[in-house]
C-alpha cells in the first residue's frame, strides 16, 4: 500500500440536526499513521465529525471511506467500519460491573470470537502498556478518572484498530490526572498509530501532530502543519481560538 492512499477519506460530509447545520462540506484525508489534531471552539462540530466516522452519527451528504470501505447504511459495513476504528471518549463508558480486565477482554471475545485466554493475553499487555496492569481485578469505580480513562485506551487497543479516534479524552480529568493520559497517547503516537484526536492540549498537538486541523461552526477553517497553524494562523477565527486559548494554559 502506497502513502498515496488515504486510510480514512471525507468528502463532502454534511450532517443536520433538524434545520441546524452541524457540519458543512467536510473534505478531509488521514494518511496511515497520520496523527491529526482537530480543535476549534465549542459547538464548532469536532465531537459531531469524529462520531461520524464510526457511525455513532450519521452523515446525511457526501462520503465517508475507511480503508476501502464506504460507511453506508449497509450494517454490514458499518460492523467492518467499526472493527477498524478505535474509539475513546470523553467520558470512560467502561461497563461498572465488570472488572478492569472483563471491560477488556468482552469486546475481542464476543466481536473476533478471540479464546478467552488468548483476550486475556492481549488486555494485560496493553494494561501494561498504559501503565495500569496491576489495576486489572478492580472495578472502574475503585479506579480514579484518569486510570479510567487508561483503561478506556487499553480496551480500544485490544480491538486492534487501524484508527484511533479521540473525543476530548481529558475534557473531563481533574487537572492532575491529564499528563497520565496524554502520556500514553504521546506513546501512541510515537509508535506510528493512526490517530485523530479532538482536544483542547495543545501542548501535546504541538507535541505530537503532523495535521492540525482547525473547525468553526461546523466547517473547517484551516489544516495545516502545527508549526504554521500556531506561528502562522492563516484566519481570524483561528487567530482569536489561539488567543483565548493559550492565554489559559
Amino acid at each position: 500500500m502506497t502513502q498515496a492512499n488515504p486510510m480514512l477519506e471525507m468528502r463532502g460530509v454534511g450532517k443536520w440536526f433538524g434545520n441546524f447545520c452541524a457540519l458543512y462540506d467536510i473534505n478531509l484525508d488521514v494518511r496511515p499513521g497520520e496523527r491529526m489534531v482537530v480543535c476549534g471552539p465549542s459547538g464548532s462540530g469536532k465531537s459531531t465529525m469524529i462520531r461520524c466516522i464510526n457511525r455513532l452519527e450519521e452523515h446525511q451528504a457526501g462520503q465517508i471511506v475507511l480503508d476501502g470501505v464506504e460507511l453506508t447504511e449497509d450494517t454490514k459495513n458499518i460492523e467492518q467500519i467499526r472493527r477498524k476504528v478505535g474509539m475513546v471518549f470523553q467520558h470512560f463508558n467502561l461497563f461498572p460491573h465488570l472488572t478492569v480486565l472483563r471491560n477488556l477482554t468482552l469486546g475481542p471475545m464476543r466481536n473476533f470470537k478471540v479464546p478467552e485466554k488468548e483476550a486475556r493475553e492481549t488486555a494485560l499487555h496493553y494494561l501494561e502498556r498504559v501503565r495500569i496492569a496491576e489495576q486489572a481485578s478492580k472495578y472502574p469505580s475503585e479506579l480514579s478518572g484518569g486510570q479510567q480513562q487508561r483503561v478506556a485506551i487499553a480496551r480500544a487497543l485490544c480491538m486492534k484498530p487501524k484508527l484511533m479516534l479521540f473525543d476530548e479524552p481529558t475534557s473531563a480529568l481533574d487537572p492532575e490526572m491529564i499528563s497520565g493520559v496524554l502520556d500514553v497517547m504521546v506513546e501512541l503516537a510515537s509508535e506510528g498509530m493512526t490517530m485523530m484526536c479532538v482536544t483542547h492540549e495543545m501542548g501535546f498537538a504541538k507535541e505530537v501532530a503532523d495535521t492540525m486541523v482547525f473547525m468553526d461552526e461546523g466547517e473547517i477553517v484551516e489544516v495545516g502543519p502545527p508549526d504554521e497553524f500556531f506561528g502562522n494562523p492563516k484566519s481570524d477565527r483561528a487567530k482569536l481560538f489561539l488567543s483565548q486559548i493559550l492565554s489559559h494554559h
